[in-house]
């Protein structure tokens, strides 16, 4: 049973995020894996929690 972890900046709405499991969904479908079988996780990291390039993420984008 495949588990896919998205890791994402908060933000997004739950028709965005629809979109994206629906999206993920239809890629494993291509190579075979059932929806029933497929678990999709995401998680929504404050711009705060996330580091990059030396700062926080908070600082860096908008």
């Amino acid at each position: 049973m495949p588990v896919v972890i998205v890791e994402m900046w908060e933000g997004r709405t739950p028709e965005q995020k629809e979109a994206l499991i629906k999206g993920i969904t239809r890629a494993f479908e291509e190579i075979g894996v059932k929806p029933e079988w497929l678990n999709i996780i995401i998680h929504d990291v404050p711009k705060s929690n996330w580091g990059m390039r030396g700062e926080q993420a908070s600082r860096l984008a908008p």
